[in-house]
């Protein structure tokens, strides 16, 4: 175990630190506010009925346990890469390795998942085009610059925002909701209510883009544990205040069938004048998902590069633009060919098994740190590593049995490199 934070050697260029506290939370409220709000309600609706409040609940408090740990590893550990760097850390090579992995291939799903969104929203005749398209203009963006970056996420969190908040108002104050009721009944089940916050922690992930720019920040040791628990904190009242909404003017069950739920709430409501506005939201809102997204899993990926789990030329830096161009644009690729082939529901449910894991080596990096190094209370990593493994175990089984598998591939890919290193 390290006691001080690793630098790569012989990097000649590094990332340019620009991003203060606004910048650094609106790239995780990019991520958290447009994954969640439009993609898991319906899901985890389907599977803990009248009991979807509850699983929103549990998410959220294993959400805090894993921003707190983040926080206080990227405090110590300020460089790209996230739990990849804390796990090998704290743990040894392989669990670094083995988060880094589940991060990478879990999150480019997420980000087919999300670009699927923009197209489902945009064109359903043809979201698969307009998915790769969008993967290839925000890429584009990423490459010019993390500040440009940073510059259209809050852009795009105002209009996401500021939908969101019309909506709310909008079912809240209409005659629709005056008899419903948010009681959870029979066809709330304990193993139901357990998927469902499995599904719906995919929508708090977001701060993890946060931790993964570790080296884009200024003051890091300041900037990233303030911005972690703010991020988390707006995206928590805005879930809060959007899943009562619909819930009381679509009920469980009716959620529960909705494509697209938001747009059936405000259709309940008698102010379907706002479904085109809803719409348009969710598309925004998966875009600035897509962009913070591709941005973390680049990083990610430089990371992992520089210490050769992954092509050594992907660590390479632009001179110019101070990003790493080479890891985001085999990203980008990769996304694109994911998004023109994969199903949202599976890439979805796929992504939330790796995210898990990789929160699961956070957690337990953090129990590891001392109290000099500013470790959280005990409890924070044990609620957080218990919470993952059951939230993981919890989802759907082909989500488990596929995401388990990917896992078990990468950890026998890394055992066979080890093995013929120490032979040669």
């Amino acid at each position: 175990m390290s006691s001080t934070p690793s630098k790569p050697a012989g990097l000649p260029d590094e990332l340019r630190r620009r991003l203060g506290v606004p910048d650094a939370v609106v790239i995780g409220l990019g991520s958290m506010i447009g994954a969640g709000i439009f993609a898991a309600l319906a899901p985890a609706a389907r599977a803990a009925g009248s009991g979807l409040l509850v699983g929103l609940a549990l998410a959220a408090v294993v959400a805090y346990c894993n921003a707190t740990s983040s926080a206080r590893l990227a405090a110590r550990y300020p460089a790209s890469g996230g739990t990849y760097v804390y796990g090998r850390e704290r743990l040894g090579e392989f669990w670094g390795y083995l988060a880094g992995w589940g991060f990478v291939v879990g999150k480019t799903a997420s980000c087919a998942a999300m670009a699927l969104t923009v197209g489902l929203y945009v064109w359903p005749g043809q979201a698969h085009a307009v998915a790769v398209a969008a993967v290839v203009a925000l890429t584009s963006v990423n490459y010019l610059g993390v500040q440009k970056s940073a510059w259209l996420t809050r852009a795009i969190v105002a209009v996401v925002l500021a939908v969101l908040a019309a909506v709310v108002v909008a079912v809240l104050t209409s005659g629709a909701t005056r008899a419903a009721r948010l009681d959870i009944g029979d066809d709330a089940t304990f193993g139901g209510v357990l998927q469902a916050a499995g599904l719906l922690f995919f929508a708090f992930a977001g701060y993890a883009r946060i931790a993964t720019l570790g080296e884009e920040v200024r003051d890091p040791q300041r900037t990233i544990p303030r911005a972690i628990p703010l991020a988390l904190g707006v995206t928590l009242v805005v879930y809060v205040l959007v899943a009562v909404s619909v819930l009381l003017v679509l009920g469980p069950a009716r959620l529960a069938e909705a494509t697209a739920p938001l747009s059936d709430a405000v259709r309940a409501a008698g102010v379907g004048g706002l479904e085109p506005v809803v719409r348009a939201g969710a598309a925004v809102a998966a875009l600035g998902s897509l962009l913070a997204l591709i941005l973390g899993v680049s990083r990610t990926t430089l990371a992992m590069a520089r210490d050769r789990h992954l092509p050594h030329a992907l660590a390479a830096v632009h001179p110019r633009f101070k990003v790493p161009h080479r890891a985001e644009l085999v990203v980008g690729a990769v996304v694109a060919v994911v998004a023109a082939t994969a199903d949202v529901r599976a890439a979805i449910g796929f992504s939330s098994f790796g995210v898990l894991a990789y929160y699961a080596v956070a957690n337990a990096s953090a129990w590891t740190l001392t109290p000099e190094e500013g470790r959280p209370a005990r409890v924070i990593p044990v609620v957080g590593l218990a919470g993952c493994l059951a939230l993981a175990f919890a989802l759907p089984v082909s989500s488990v049995i596929s995401g388990a598998a990917v896992l078990g591939a990468g950890a026998a890919v890394y055992g066979i490199r080890r093995l013929a290193s120490t032979r040669s």
